[in-house]
């Protein structure tokens, strides 16, 4: 079970830790005009709140053409009932385009007509070079040096953003792969530009 104390939206110094919308469309903007490796990984990062260590297990296999999923292996340790280690996978939907661009990019349904490159991950990088391009995205979409500015920030954008478009907390809890719904209820917190967004519901 992750601890809430990992879970914060600020720091104790009250600055955010999440990209806002503003952000996020910045992010998603400067991604597409980079190269179709950088392009493809920043919006699987987008569009599925996916952590690095995530992304960089993602194979051929695990795109889902037909369906528009991407199927996600949890990087964190759960155990089963009797204590043992379990792998836990989860399917998370995103937008055709993006799906597209992928099949594009990387030869997608291609690779899954052969077993060995359907099993071969789809960007051969390291979490850290996952972290390198994201952030120097970041800084290319005129994103603030600030706490906000990283792959976790864009994680916690993607709950918030799934938060204030009305997702179930269950359904984002499965999405993220938290184990606990206590962690993803963090998300209905969301205070500031968000929240007033929220409440711009109830005025019309």
């Amino acid at each position: 079970m992750l601890h809430m104390s990992e879970m914060k939206l600020y720091d104790d110094d009250g600055n955010r830790l999440y990209l806002n919308a503003e952000e996020r469309a910045a992010f998603l903007a400067a991604a597409r005009q980079g190269s179709s490796r950088d392009r493809t990984l920043c919006e699987i990062l987008h569009y599925t709140g996916c952590r690095p260590s995530e992304l960089i297990e993602i194979t051929p296999a695990r795109i889902d053409l037909s369906s528009g999923t991407v199927t996600l292996q949890s990087k964190k340790k759960r155990k089963d009932n009797t204590g043992k280690q379990k792998i836990v996978f989860r399917s998370v939907p995103v937008p055709p385009e993006c799906l597209d661009t992928l099949n594009i990019a990387h030869g997608i349904r291609e690779a899954q007509k052969n077993q060995r490159r359907a099993n071969k991950p789809v960007w051969d990088l390291t979490r850290v070079h996952v972290w390198r391009i994201a952030k120097a995205v970041m800084i290319e979409a005129g994103i603030p040096d600030a706490p906000q500015r990283t792959t976790k920030g864009l994680r916690h954008g993607f709950g918030i953003n799934a938060t204030m478009k009305g997702i179930q907390l269950n359904m984002l809890q499965k999405w993220m792969g938290h184990a606990d719904m206590q962690t993803t209820a963090i998300y209905a917190t969301a205070i500031g530009q968000e929240e007033q967004a929220i409440a711009a519901r109830m005025w019309t």
